[in-house]
């Protein structure tokens, strides 16, 4: 997925709430909620809440009134996954909650928990002072780009719980541009049919982006390998030829998988898949759509990604070569030999898919993608903060009734694993190599170290308790002074 304007939803979450917008649409209006969800002093006298019959989760005996239930607050309201309110009862596993995106109830005693779109935040803005009483949650499966302060561990650790791309969080996101086996299984452009498309002119590899200037600086390596071998670009970076219509030069074609463009860029048998930003376990459609269509990814993107692939040879790592020379030396030799080529594509077959983790990580995530059988990840990140908050009630309360004696709940913290991404690197060649005034490497080296320094300015302002946002910039600036002097 392409890195997000900051304070927007990205499209892939999009196309998840407007799927399930749709279906409560469709399901109509609920019993109103009403003030009774809510205590006199949480809503202003004559507010009322619509609940929508949106997802209500596997069911529970929780016989709790909707006042006496604990608190989620979405504090980016944009993600707020009901429809058409902005308050719902969700029934989860062990217990009930209440969500919300009214940040009246901030500061309530029963708002347990604040759900942060990891995009969105922005240290300067976070909602201060911290309430010893509330746990923060982080909901981010884009890129890492959107937001380095959280592959800082100053930044990380902000949060108690995490949904994140990496396996590691608590709630993995990894697969959440994977709909299922029968998505790769899908059959490919026959070998005969894209040598054809060869033979017109077309180049063996595609290349087809609108997103420049990104930390994994991927417009970098592709110039280089374009001296070797043909690479056909239509987007924006790079480019060097015209889609044939109009139609399939409209952005929302390609964001919507459009069949005739789909048709189109299947006849190629390679697609350069580099991903905006380089950590372990960020893959997107980049990755998955090349394989879906049967032609074969040259990827740079997640270091782990061979962890995650069907087989051992279903696509062509960027980084197992030394050039992009080499590289291309490795392409035109499987564009002239087919045999070795179909190689890459045999996971396609019946019993092609041998990677038994793989396998199991998708039978076992309890979400779907385009699944409306399912819960979407939202709804499930929310149902698995409500379970959280509810044993942390229950076990605070054994706390106080033994007077001691059972141990209050030591909370839980996020660690580095759940988000951390390296520092940007070059495509191709070092930062020593690369002139002064390079536009990328005064870009995203800085964003990515300042961002380190938000982290600790939030946390330092959170340790004294502090209540005025607009001391972040202060505490910025001590930090600054800090680090100059070590210097």
């Amino acid at each position: 997925m392409g890195g997000a304007v900051p304070g927007r939803v990205s499209a892939g979450l999009w196309v998840t709430l407007a799927l399930a917008w749709s279906a409560v649409a469709a399901e109509g209006p609920a019993e109103p909620c009403g003030a009774d969800g809510w205590a006199q002093d949480a809503v202003p006298p004559g507010a009322a809440f619509v609940a929508a019959a949106s997802y209500r989760g596997p069911g529970n005996n929780d016989t709790r009134s909707n006042k006496a239930l604990p608190i989620l607050l979405w504090w980016s309201g944009s993600l707020f996954p009901h429809f058409p309110g902005d308050t719902e009862r969700i029934d989860c596993p062990r217990g009930s909650c209440l969500v919300t995106r009214s940040r009246r109830v901030a500061g309530h005693r029963r708002t347990k928990a604040l759900i942060f779109y990891g995009t969105d935040f922005r240290a300067y803005e976070a909602p201060l002072p911290r309430l010893p009483h509330q746990t923060w949650a982080l909901f981010h499966e884009e890129s890492p780009m959107n937001n380095y302060m959280l592959s800082h561990s100053p930044g990380i650790r902000l949060f108690n719980y995490t949904a994140t791309f990496r396996r590691e969080s608590d709630y993995p996101l990894t697969l959440q541009w994977l709909p299922g086996t029968a998505y790769l299984r899908a059959p490919a452009v026959p070998l005969a049919e894209k040598d054809a498309w060869r033979r017109k002119g077309y180049g063996p590899v595609l290349y087809m982006q609108s997103h420049c200037d990104v930390p994994s600086d991927r417009d970098r390596y592709v110039r280089e390998l374009m001296k070797y071998i043909q690479v056909d670009s239509y987007g924006k970076c790079l480019h060097n030829r015209e889609l044939p219509s109009e139609r399939l030069r409209d952005t929302s074609t390609a964001t919507t998988e459009d069949s005739e463009f789909m048709t189109f860029i299947a006849r190629y048998k390679f697609h350069l898949a580099l991903e905006n930003a380089i950590c372990d376990d960020y893959m997107t459609e980049k990755l998955w759509r090349p394989m879906h269509l049967g032609a074969v990814p040259v990827y740079r993107g997640s270091p782990a990604v061979r962890d995650w692939m069907p087989n051992n040879l279903s696509i062509i790592l960027i980084d197992d070569f030394d050039s992009p020379q080499e590289l291309a030396k490795y392409l035109d030799f499987l564009d002239k030999n087919g045999e070795e080529y179909l190689k890459y594509l045999e996971y396609k077959s019946v019993d092609g898919i041998k990677n038994q983790f793989l396998l199991e990580s998708l039978e076992k995530r309890e979400w779907g993608v385009n699944d409306m059988t399912l819960p979407n990840y939202l709804n499930g990140f929310e149902c698995f903060i409500c379970d959280k908050e509810n044993t942390r009630v229950k076990e605070e309360q054994e706390h106080k009734k033994s007077r001691g004696k059972i141990p209050a709940p030591r909370p839980h913290i996020a660690h580095f694993k759940h988000m951390g991404c390296p520092m940007p690197t070059p495509g191709f060649g070092s930062v020593e190599e690369l002139s002064e005034g390079d536009s990328w490497k005064e870009m995203w080296l800085q964003d990515y170290w300042q961002s380190l320094d938000q982290g600790e300015a939030l946390t330092a302002m959170i340790h004294h308790n502090e209540s005025h946002q607009g001391r972040f910039w202060d505490y910025m600036h001590e930090i600054f002074l800090k680090r100059t002097r070590q210097h």
